[in-house]
């Protein structure tokens, strides 16, 4: 691309302006305030995509509720090894949002974050036994004391009325409780880390600023960055940067694509659309506080688990039950419909085909999804909530998520590339720890901190040390080395330390 260039060399560059970049950005702030820090953003302003707080489901994904994270074995027993990773995860989530409160960063955690218990709830017996074993697996860890189980509808209906209302008697029925869950508001959240970067000597963010090409120079990067201002056709320049970092949501793997790097090979993106209903009637609103998730139907994807969910948004308090699953062939809500086909190359058609092979279901899910008319979408709100009446409820388009294609060579004797399907995040980082891109989806936000962490441990290594930022990061992580899915007296000391000056509840 023809480009004016920029002399300046940046240490820096951040690609994308949500939830991961400005975390990543505020960590590395914080840990080297001389550093010189370029956000950019193709749209005009920040935490437009998944970040926004009408595209994603806010939950503050702890593993408290999200019955995916806890499959249940032949032998009828539940693991829940996974839950227990996102569950700390979200812990490093909490301490640095509590160390920015300390710092004065954050005036008011209520700008972003409430607290809101985390539900499950689910029918008929089979499901009912599930729940059952799922609950006596959980409440025995210290990560997830005072998680409380019911199976009597009349506690069910204490904690969330509209569950209750209008349900027919008699039914199986069960459900949990984690009275520590939250609701967080990620578009606001992304923009108090914005302002505070903004405030800031050494940080830039720039708009309507499209990174369009990705090249090796001396040093680093070369960024071409298209201004887009004035349409699709507007001026370009070149800004030089030390470390990248692609943070773009899904146009992250188009951007990694550009960048080259042999890492990148063999990577490939489905993406996945989504689609609430969503109520602002006051009266019901008020009557629900609670993240109510229940279970996935065969063969759908994670983010597309049935919930009834609190949002506050802007000071408003509303209801949102989804998301139905969807197809499009765009990666970013305002992207092009051109995207899926412009990310397919030589080295990912294999690895795309042997998951398309192997995910039969997942395709007859999603058709079934698009085919699925607005009656039987409300009926499934029904399910949730029985006296749900029409005319309260509103379609409402929630963000675009790819869910990431990884390669990986078979095993056996004939050994050939092969693909499969992702449905957490992943980083993909150059050998030279120059440039790494963020790939994927859920728990996305809520672990955006411990993200920020692994991308200092993977590209950053040397400088971790005590005579470097180790000192800064165990002030803004205090149990930065330590696991508190086994340390327990850490753990508690964490989540009361947090939950005082997050203002947020604690057992």
């Amino acid at each position: 691309m023809t480009a004016q260039t920029t002399d300046t060399m940046h240490d820096v560059v951040l690609v994308g302006g949500g939830i991961m970049s400005a975390t990543l950005g505020v960590v590395l702030k914080e840990l080297d305030p001389s550093l010189s820090i370029v956000m950019l953003e193709a749209l005009h302003d920040c935490a437009l995509e998944s970040s926004e707080g009408w595209n994603n489901a806010g939950t503050g994904h702890a593993a408290n509720c999200e019955l995916n994270y806890t499959p249940q074995r032949p032998d009828g027993s539940v693991d829940i090894a996974k839950a227990l990773e996102v569950n700390t995860e979200f812990d490093v989530s909490r301490q640095l949002w509590a160390h920015l409160v300390r710092r004065g960063a954050i005036p008011d955690p209520r700008a972003f974050l409430h607290p809101c218990p985390h539900m499950s709830f689910v029918q008929g017996k089979d499901n009912v036994a599930f729940l059952r074993a799922r609950y006596q697996a959980m409440s025995a860890h210290h990560c997830y004391r005072g998680m409380e189980y019911t199976e009597d509808p009349a506690q069910i209906a204490r904690w969330a009325p509209l569950l209750m209302e209008d349900r027919a008697p008699g039914q199986p029925l069960a459900a949990t409780r984690m009275v520590t869950g939250t609701d967080v508001d990620y578009g606001a959240l992304t923009h108090l880390l914005v302002d505070h970067l903004a405030a800031q000597p050494g940080f830039a963010v720039q708009y309507d600023s499209r990174v369009e090409a990705l090249d090796r120079s001396a040093g680093g990067w070369r960024v071409g960055v298209r201004d887009t201002r004035d349409g699709e056709h507007g001026p370009t320049r070149t800004l030089s940067a030390r470390f990248v970092f692609i943070g773009a949501g899904g146009g992250a793997l188009p951007l990694l694509q550009k960048s080259g790097i042999p890492e990148a090979r063999g990577y490939g993106g489905f993406p996945v659309s989504g689609i609430w209903l969503r109520c602002d009637v006051d009266a019901v609103s008020e009557r629900h506080h609670a993240k109510v998730y229940g279970k996935a139907a065969s063969g759908s994807p994670p983010m597309s688990v049935p919930h009834l969910d609190t949002r506050i948004v802007g000071g408003k308090r509303s209801v949102l039950f989804g998301p139905y699953a969807g197809f499009s062939t765009r990666f970013l809500k305002h992207g092009g419909l051109s995207d899926l086909f412009a990310s397919l190359t030589p080295s990912n058609i294999i690895p795309l085909l042997d998951v398309a092979r192997d995910n039969v279901a997942l395709t007859e899910y999603l058709i079934g999804q698009v085919l699925q008319s607005a009656e039987h979408q409300f009926a499934q709100l029904q399910a949730f909530y029985p006296g749900a009446v029409r005319q309260d409820w509103r379609k409402a388009v929630a963000g675009q998520r790819v869910q990431t294609i990884a390669p990986h060579e078979s095993t056996g004797w004939f050994r050939h590339e092969e693909g499969s399907l992702h449905f957490g995040t992943e980083l993909v980082a150059a050998a030279d720890r120059s440039l790494v891109a963020l790939l994927g989806a859920s728990p996305g936000a809520s672990t955006a901190a411990f993200i920020a962490m692994a991308v200092l441990q993977r590209c950053f290594p040397e400088r971790l040390g005590a005579d470097g930022w180790l000192p800064r990061l165990r002030a803004m992580i205090p149990t930065w080395g330590i696991d508190l899915k086994q340390d327990a007296d850490a753990c508690r000391r964490s989540r009361a330390e947090t939950a005082a000056l997050l203002r947020i509840d604690d057992v």
